[in-house]
C-alpha cells in the first residue's frame, strides 16, 4: 500500500470518528479529530465541510466561512460548501449578526485582560442575548461572573455553553467550580449515593441502639421524678442568672451595632453614589465602542466573505467583479493561516491582471462621458498598481474633459514631477500648456 493510499484511509478513520463525536455534542473533540484527518488528506472534502458546520454550531462563523471558502476552491464540482456559503451569503443579517458578535467578543476580552471586567460583561451580556450558541463567549461572562463570586449567574451561562457542547472541557472545569460554590455539587453527591445505597429503609423498620433493654413501670415513674428534680435546680442555680448577664450583654451589643450600622450606612451611600457614577461612565464608554465597532466594515468575517465572492466571481470567468471585490478586501486581517495559500493566489493573480480590467472599464465609462464613473475605475486600478502612469494621466483628461481644468492639471503636474521619464510626461506637458 502506498504512502498516499495509507494517508487518505487514515484521514476518512478520523473523520467517521469526528463525525460520531459531532452527533453526540462533543464538538470540541470533533474540531480535534477533524483537523487531524485534514492533516492525513487536505482533499477530504466530507471531513473539512464537517468541520466548518462544527465551527458555525460554536458560533464561529469567520472559522466556518474559512474552511467552506478552501473546501469550494479544492473542490469546485458537487460540493456542499457551495450551498452554506450561498445560504450566509443570502443572510446579509445573519451574517452582521456574526460579525458584530466576534467584535464584541474580541473587545470584551481586551477589556478583561485590562480589568475593564464591568465593560466586559456589559459587552458580552448583549452579545450572548444575540448568539447563545457562542460558546467562547459564555465561557468568558461566567470566568467573569465567578470572579465577581457570582456562581449562579456563571451557572447559567455554562448550562447555554454545554447545550451546544457538551463536553467542552473548560466548561466542565468551570462548572465543577460554580457547583462547589451553589451548593449543586453536595446536592448531586448525596443523590448519588442514595442511588447506590444497598437497602432503602422501609416504613416499618426499627432501630434499635446496641445498649437497649426493656424497663418496668415502677423504673420508669423513678427516672422521670429524678428528672424533674435535677431540672428545677439546674434551673434556679445556673440559668437564671445567666439568662439575665445574656439579657444585659444583647442589648448593650445592640446598641453599639446600632451606632457602628448608622456609620456604615453613611460611608454605603457615599460609595454607592461613587459606584454609579463609575457605573455610569463604563456605560456611556462601552456604548461609545460598540458603535465603533458597529460602523467598522473591515471585520473578518465581512472579509472572509468578500473573498468567498471573489472566488466565486473567478469560477464564473467574471474578471471585473472580481476586480471590484478584491480593491475592497482587506487581506491585511485575514492574518489566522488557514487562508494564507488562497490569499496569496489571489493577490498574485490581481496584481497582474485585475488593474488592466480597472483601466478598461474606466475608459468605457470616459466614452459614455460618465466621468465620475470614469474616475473611480481609474482609482481602483491605481490601488492594485500605484504605478500604472497611464490610468493617472486618464483621470487628468477624464477631468480636463468634463471642464475641470483644476483638477486635471493636478494629475498632469503629479506625472511632470513625479515620472518624468514616463512615456506620459511629455502628454502631461503639452496638456498642461507647457
Amino acid at each position: 500500500m502506498d504512502t498516499g493510499m495509507r494517508n487518505r484511509q487514515i484521514s476518512n478513520a478520523y473523520y467517521n470518528v469526528g463525525l460520531e463525536k459531532a452527533k453526540e455534542r462533543d464538538l470540541t473533540g470533533a474540531v480535534q479529530v477533524l483537523k487531524k484527518s485534514l492533516r492525513f488528506h487536505k482533499y477530504q472534502t466530507d471531513a473539512r465541510n464537517l468541520l466548518g458546520l462544527v465551527y458555525h454550531e460554536l458560533g464561529e462563523v469567520g472559522a466556518a466561512l474559512a474552511q467552506w471558502i478552501i473546501s469550494l476552491n479544492l473542490q469546485e464540482e458537487n460540493n456542499l460548501a457551495e450551498g452554506y456559503l450561498k445560504a450566509l451569503q443570502n443572510s446579509p443579517g445573519y451574517l452582521d449578526m456574526a460579525d458584530q458578535a466576534a467584535k464584541k467578543y474580541n473587545q470584551s476580552l481586551n477589556y478583561a485582560r485590562n480589568e475593564n471586567e464591568d465593560l466586559a460583561v456589559l459587552l458580552l451580556m448583549r452579545m450572548v442575548e444575540e448568539m447563545p450558541n457562542y460558546v467562547k463567549a459564555q465561557q468568558l461572562l461566567a470566568l467573569l461572573y465567578m470572579h465577581h463570586e457570582d456562581y449562579t449567574k456563571a451557572g447559567r451561562c455554562l448550562f447555554q455553553a454545554m447545550k451546544v457542547d457538551r463536553y467542552n472541557p473548560l466548561t466542565q472545569r468551570y462548572m465543577t467550580i460554580a457547583k462547589a460554590n451553589t451548593g449543586k455539587a453536595e446536592v448531586e453527591k448525596r443523590k448519588l449515593k442514595n442511588a447506590f445505597s444497598h437497602r432503602q429503609m422501609q416504613d416499618d423498620d426499627i432501630i434499635l441502639p446496641p445498649s437497649y433493654k426493656e424497663n418496668t413501670g415502677l423504673q420508669s415513674v423513678l427516672n422521670i421524678l429524678a428528672g424533674l428534680v435535677m431540672g428545677v435546680v439546674v434551673v434556679f442555680f445556673l440559668v437564671t442568672p445567666t439568662i439575665r448577664d445574656s439579657i444585659v450583654s444583647r442589648y448593650e451589643e445592640e446598641i453599639r451595632q446600632g451606632l457602628e450600622l448608622v456609620n456604615q450606612k453613611s460611608l454605603q451611600i457615599d460609595e454607592l453614589n461613587r459606584k454609579l457614577e463609575d457605573a455610569s461612565e463604563a456605560q456611556q464608554e462601552a456604548e461609545s465602542s460598540l458603535e465603533t465597532m458597529v460602523n467598522d466594515s473591515g471585520s473578518v468575517i465581512s472579509q472572509y466573505q468578500r473573498l468567498a465572492q471573489i472566488l466565486q466571481a473567478y469560477r464564473s470567468e467574471d474578471m471585473r467583479t472580481a476586480a471590484q471585490l478584491y480593491v475592497e478586501t482587506d487581506f491585511s486581517v485575514l492574518t489566522d493561516g488557514v487562508l494564507d495559500e488562497i490569499g496569496s493566489w489571489v493577490q498574485q493573480d490581481m496584481a497582474a491582471n485585475g488593474y488592466p480590467v480597472l483601466e478598461q472599464m474606466g475608459d468605457e465609462a470616459a466614452a459614455r462621458g460618465n466621468t465620475d464613473q470614469a474616475v473611480d475605475y481609474y482609482q481602483k486600478s491605481l490601488q492594485i498598481n500605484g504605478g500604472n502612469i497611464g490610468a493617472i494621466f486618464k483621470i487628468g483628461m477624464a477631468y480636463k474633459n468634463a471642464g475641470n481644468v483644476d483638477q486635471a492639471n493636478e494629475f498632469f503636474g503629479e506625472i511632470i514631477m513625479n515620472h518624468p521619464d514616463s512615456e506620459y510626461a511629455a502628454q502631461a506637458k503639452e496638456q498642461r500648456g507647457f
